[in-house]
């Protein structure tokens, strides 16, 4: 039906005239087409975008609401249909109002007025066009909705329900946390979460529903994220039906396994440009020189791994070649290499390297040690000296890192004392005398084992340990693993490049190159030798030193092709609540200091925005946001869906949230996981 006056135009839902988007608006038109299709839509009507009062007034108005609510006697639904939501490029879930349950035709025409209202821009500008949706209410038992991929991981084998008592209105909302499933596509659960008994959706709804969220992708050619909801006799009824407009991107990553596990405790702190030049591609070197020394892995599995890298300054590794699995297998992977011609070369490979490792061994400890004695003091060594010591020190490190690697995996364990053992022992010794720390590292450097290197002020050594044996001095650093003995070797070496680049530093301040000397730690290896020979200072060089580095790294992730960090996680871990954590809701991870509410989250851009509901009218503040942590809601919640369009790491479902983690704390949050976590004890109260 069609009112025939050019100003107050409605249209049946069930008319091929209401599919047309710039008419009636997104959300009315995509009902429309489904409806034409004859997917169970509710009956209704969308007022046209260009509607206005004419010369009948309201009574053609009326006349559509009358048949629909049936002279009044039946409630309405009066939802936005803007021409700018419900779109491929984005949802604008939850940006404009919709009205539910409206009876009687007073209450009706203010519905119309307050969802045309909602088209008002902030700015004042030109409203947005907007059409009116009108539909008949719907006292729903069961009502969720269904997003036609995993959203988090992007998995598209697999579509993600989130379903409540009652229609899904809360749901959307974020004022509650639904039920989660992950269904195949025809309907087998993957996972489920927070299951009520009886089920919510037992074996023939969740049937049902799969089968509407294929009937829907047909009628629109890709996976939608629609609202769905089962009327009390069992009907299943179609609410609403958007393009997937953002994903998580776990599905698209690629590349080896990665992760911080190998290097963690050598890095455990993001590293800086200069400092990733003296340490991380020295490492890298000598991993893969020892890697080919064994013949274990292929040529071309050894060009295709990075071997050891950083993201975000944070270091990570290729744990497939450190012998990490996603499969149960015995043995380091280095040493039971495939095909079985290759093991077999290897195996020839790996008993000579045994044989004669240990004197070879013994000769770089040796000769690490001599060239350590031969360096003067650095305040002795002009600007080209100190360039070329670096230079040296890489050499060694290549070296050293090598053979560490070949010891670890080749030599049998050895009964003696690990580097960190010694060290503590010497700490503690020398600390009961009333010596400081400053003179403990000189009198004592196998302590710098249990500090990480760094450029510029040395790190403070670690408290000493309480209780246990009391601390002796009768073990050596010559006693203890031959692995631990080149690792400390290797520390040495760190620190004096380290110490010779702090050197350089202070000379480039006091020349006026430089406003601080710690600035040195932000240039590349490069720029340091070319700035001591005469080039300019890199005009970026303090932005640099201002920009934060990267959250921690995930235990294990891929690489996406965009370049971002793609968490590899247990099937049945995905997403899950916790004690700890949560639901992941939107990909990606941060970390930033927790605000409680929009007005400081406005005022601090790159917090994290902890709340007890994901309320949509958070959407101004998201964009400034590193992340948004809330005790309630679900990935497919209005504000979940923005910000995975915004590209914003979010987490839901967190028990007490806003009570565990106060205003100021500084806190990590991985949305595709679910993980949040402190990360120090700061807080404001």
């Amino acid at each position: 039906m069609a009112s025939a006056h050019p100003f107050v135009v409605t249209l049946d839902l069930d008319q091929t005239a209401c599919t047309e988007p710039e008419r009636v608006g997104a959300k009315a038109a995509n009902l429309a087409r489904a409806a034409t299709a004859s997917v169970p839509v509710l009956p209704g009507f969308a007022i046209v975008t260009t509607a206005g009062t004419g010369p009948d007034g309201d009574a053609p108005l009326r006349n559509a609401w009358e048949r629909l609510s049936e002279g009044g006697r039946l409630a309405v639904v009066v939802r936005s249909s803007s021409t700018i939501e419900d779109i491929g490029e984005s949802s604008m879930a939850g940006q404009f109002r919709s009205v539910i349950d409206v009876r009687g035709w007073d209450a009706f025409c203010a519905a119309v007025a307050e969802v045309r209202a909602s088209a008002a821009r902030p700015d004042g500008s030109e409203p947005m066009a907007m059409g009116v949706l009108v539909q008949r209410h719907l006292d729903a038992a069961i009502g969720g909705v269904a997003f036609g991929v995993d959203p988090v991981s992007g998995d598209p084998d697999h579509f993600l329900v989130e379903a409540v008592q009652g229609g899904p209105d809360r749901l959307v909302s974020g004022e509650v946390t639904a039920t989660r499933y992950l269904l195949s596509h025809h309907g087998r659960v993957a996972e489920v979460d927070a299951e009520q008994d009886p089920p919510l959706l037992d074996t023939h709804r969740r049937r049902e529903l799969a089968a509407l969220v294929r009937r829907v992708e047909e009628v629109f050619g890709g996976s939608q994220d629609i609202e769905w909801a089962f009327d009390e006799d069992g009907g299943l009824w179609l609410l609403q039906s958007r393009p997937v407009t953002a994903t998580g991107q776990r599905a698209t990553a690629h590349g080896p396994l990665l992760g911080p596990g190998p290097v963690a405790e050598t890095f455990p702190e993001a590293l800086r440009p200069l400092e990733e030049d003296l340490w991380i591609e020295p490492l890298r070197a000598g991993i893969e020189r020892a890697i080919r020394m064994s013949g274990a892995v292929s040529r071309h599995r050894i060009e295709a791994s990075p071997i050891v890298t950083t993201v975000g300054g944070r270091v990570a590794a290729d744990l497939e070649l450190f012998g990490y699995r996603t499969q149960r297998r015995s043995g380091w992977a280095l040493l039971d290499p495939r095909p079985g011609g290759r093991r077999l070369l290897a195996a020839g490979r790996v008993g000579r390297f045994r044989a004669a490792l240990p004197a070879r061994v013994a000769e770089v400890l040796a000769d690490t040690d001599q060239a350590l004695a031969d360096v003067p003091a650095l305040d002795e060594l002009d600007d080209a000296q100190l360039v070329g010591l670096l230079a040296r020190c890489r050499e060694l490190l290549q070296a050293l890192h090598g053979f560490e690697v070949l010891a670890g995996t080749l030599l049998p364990d050895e009964d003696r004392p690990s580097g960190a053992a010694v060290a503590l022992q010497r700490l503690a010794a020398a600390r009961a005398t009333g010596a400081r720390d400053d003179a403990i590292r000189v009198a004592h450097p196998v302590v710098l084992a249990l500090v990480p290197p760094r450029v510029g002020a040395p790190r403070s050594l670690p408290p000493t340990p309480v209780g246990g044996r009391p601390p002796t001095t009768e073990r050596v650093v010559g006693a203890m693993a031959t692995r631990d003995a080149l690792r400390l070797r290797s520390r040495w070496v760190q620190e004096l490049s380290a110490r010779a680049a702090t050197a350089l530093g202070e000379r480039c301040r006091a020349r006026g190159l430089l406003a601080h000397p710690e600035l040195v730690a932000f240039l590349r290896l490069t720029e340091l030798a070319g700035l001591i020979d005469g080039d300019e200072v890199p005009a970026d060089l303090a932005g640099r030193a201002e920009v934060p580095p990267g959250p921690p790294l995930p235990a294990v992730f891929r690489r996406t092709a965009e370049g971002g960090i793609a968490p590899v996680v247990p099937r049945h871990g995905t997403g899950s609540a916790d004690d700890h954590g949560g639901r992941g809701a939107s990909g990606g991870r941060c970390t930033g200091r927790v605000v409680h509410t929009a007005g400081d989250a406005g005022a601090h851009p790159g917090s994290v925005l902890v709340v007890r509901t994901l309320d949509p009218d958070l959407a101004a503040v998201l964009p400034s946001l590193a992340g948004i942590v809330a005790e309630t809601g679900g990935a497919l919640s209005h504000l979940a869906i923005l910000a995975r369009e915004y590209r914003v790491p979010a987490v839901v479902a967190v028990p007490e949230a806003v009570q565990r983690f106060p205003r100021g704390t500084t806190v990590l949050v991985d949305g595709d996981t679910g993980e949040v976590r402190r990360l120090d004890e700061s807080a404001e109260t």
